[in-house]
């Protein structure tokens, strides 16, 4: 069986990315997302293994002297950070992985993965932008403010990203991101189909 491949999925806040990437993982087989490991505070509705993996401000320094991460970054205030081992294993293993992360990061780990793919998802109007930052109501004027300037510090970046999905229609952004997978897992060589051809061809 062939290595999975890693797809690294990029948006400003507010781009939608994390319903799409949810939407992908219900209906796709033999892909995964990878869980973040973070300092930052959870979420109510949040669990532990599951939306991230939870520790604090000094375990998270010591897996980075452990070079346990493929990479990290301090968002916000907060250690954000990717298990190189769990990522390796996974793929090794024929499966997909999802990776959400920044541009940072995503430079990051580009240099270390150079099959990986990468996927910049882009809101269809910085209105649009504006309108879903503020929806969450969960946060003040001034760190919306911030927020919009985040995104637009991210969105310059979409140049760097193998695909880019404009998520204006969710159905059709969600079906364009599913395409982008189909057609990698397509590729050759085609991933776990070797004794299939090897029986086609003999």
């Amino acid at each position: 069986m062939g290595n999975g491949t890693l797809f690294i999925i990029s948006a400003p806040s507010g781009a939608g990315k994390t319903s799409l990437v949810n939407e992908i993982l219900g209906r796709m087989e033999n892909i995964q997302a990878s869980i973040s490991h973070t300092t930052r505070d959870r979420r109510p509705g949040e669990q532990d293994g599951i939306n991230y993996h939870f520790v604090d401000h000094d375990s998270f320094l010591s897996m980075i002297g452990e070079n346990a991460f493929l990479e990290h970054a301090q968002v916000f205030g907060n250690y954000y950070g990717t298990s190189e081992q769990w990522v390796r294993a996974t793929l090794a293993a024929g499966t997909d992985v999802i990776l959400e992360i920044d541009w940072q990061g995503a430079e990051q780990v580009r240099r270390k993965f150079n099959e990986s793919k990468s996927i910049f998802i882009l809101p269809p109007s910085k209105k649009a932008l504006r309108e879903r930052l503020n929806g969450r109501g969960q946060d003040d004027a001034d760190v919306i403010a911030k927020r919009i300037a985040a995104a637009t510090e991210e969105m310059s970046h979409y140049v760097e990203a193998d695909y880019l999905v404009i998520n204006d229609d969710f159905e059709v952004a969600s079906s364009e991101l599913d395409a982008i997978i189909t057609a990698m897992r397509c590729q050759q060589p085609v991933q776990g189909v070797e004794k299939l051809l090897l029986d086609l061809l003999s």
